[in-house]
């Protein structure tokens, strides 16, 4: 026979399995991977013909995160339509060339970013059809932009100053819903 802590131990489990059970289906999974963390980019420069360049700056951590993903940021927001540089934007690996526009939504903490689908969808619900979150190697750079590049680039847009967004990145765990 089962002695009373057993059962009362059993009867914990039961009730914390049912209420996983019942969570509400938007709760969103915990940043674990990162620590809780994710990689944010802000605007860093006011550049030609209306453009932007946004990267991660200083306070940017790209393989571990830098955020709370409990913060609420904005999220950076790309639409490329193979827009060109325009005269005075000279594509590098660091600074490269969107080939489009960003902008930036309103403010949503990093945990509703349950994946990227749900990152794009809030882009697209915002923005409109061909909008997506921003990735790291959004920029491109070499003859007719064929290689992808890093940390900072160049698009057209108005983003907020002194804000910083989360921004996606495709080959490290530094996302708001690692």
């Amino acid at each position: 026979m089962p002695t009373v802590k057993t059962v009362l131990a059993l009867g914990a489990a039961a009730l914390a399995a049912a209420a996983g059970i019942v969570a509400p289906a938007t709760a969103a999974p915990a940043s674990t991977a990162s620590g809780g963390k994710a990689m944010t980019w802000t605007l860093l420069a006011d550049g030609p013909a209306g453009t932007v360049q946004v990267g991660g700056g200083a306070l940017s951590n790209p393989y571990q995160g830098d955020t709370a993903t409990t913060t609420a940021l904005p999220v950076l927001c790309l639409k490329i339509d193979g827009r060109p540089a325009p005269a005075g934007i000279t594509p590098d690996f660091y600074a490269g060339w969107a080939r489009g526009a960003v902008a930036a939504t309103r403010p949503i903490r990093g945990t509703r970013l349950a994946d990227r689908a749900v990152a794009d969808g809030v882009c697209a619900n915002t923005f409109g059809a061909g909008w997506r979150m921003a990735e790291f190697h959004d920029g491109r750079y070499g003859p007719n932009l064929e290689s992808s590049g890093g940390w900072s680039y160049w698009a057209y847009g108005d983003v907020p100053a002194g804000t910083r967004f989360w921004t996606a990145i495709n080959d490290q765990p530094a996302n708001p819903w690692n």
